[in-house]
């Protein structure tokens, strides 16, 4: 039978494995995870304007969208193509071309994903409880077609206090003096409601001279 000090130093040993385990396992999860997120809410009615089979947005989704957009998954920090853009202009979904942000309300929260702090009109966003990797969060999806964009938490700047925090590929950003691509225009002009045509239209006017 194992002495005293041979069972203690093995409890030891087992007690440290478990730390550097758990230590880890809570390392893998993404930082921006780790924030607080009191704010879950659900208003996801599951029926969306823009419907497509998982087959037919595997087929105009780059490998990288599709991951990320129809399968919620979620870029590196700071690898993403916006996380730093400083240009005037308005952000689109990449699932369906719906505005989603003005330029105007992003700002550099440091999480290494882009962030605004409200969208262009408040029906552009839809929420979901998110309850992935033990964390109780809430998911943004664009409201046109349901697809993921990222999450938001409660520890944004004024006026909203909230941050919106996306994945690049899950967007389109377009600049003021930028023509828009197919998959926008085709949203525009076929999808969009009035109050996201205002939206547009009146940013782009607030902007010609700057």
């Amino acid at each position: 039978m194992p002495s005293k000090q041979v069972m203690a130093r093995l409890l030891i040993i087992i007690l440290n494995s478990l730390i550097v385990l758990s230590g880890m396992a809570f390392s893998q999860i993404p930082a921006d995870m780790k924030s607080k997120s009191p704010m879950t809410r659900e208003n996801d009615p599951g029926e969306y304007k823009v419907r497509r089979s998982e087959e037919e947005w595997k087929e105009i989704l780059e490998p990288k969208q599709f991951e990320i957009l129809r399968k919620a998954g979620t870029e590196r920090a700071f690898t993403g193509l916006y996380n730093d853009n400083k240009k005037p202009g308005i952000y689109y979904s990449a699932a369906t071309g719906q505005p989603l942000f003005a330029s105007d309300s992003k700002f550099d929260s440091g999480c290494g994903w882009p962030s605004f702090f409200e969208p262009i009109i408040p029906g552009a966003i839809l929420y979901r409880t998110d309850k992935s990797f033990g964390v109780e969060r809430t998911e943004i999806i664009d409201s046109s077609s349901g697809s993921h964009l990222g999450h938001v938490f409660d520890d944004g700047p004024p006026p909203t206090g909230l941050r919106y925090c996306m994945n690049s590929a899950a967007m389109i950003f377009v600049g003021i003096d930028e023509d828009p691509p197919d998959r926008v225009r085709e949203y525009m002009v076929n999808h969009a409601t009035g109050e996201e045509k205002k939206a547009v239209s009146n940013f782009l006017e607030s902007h010609k001279s700057i």
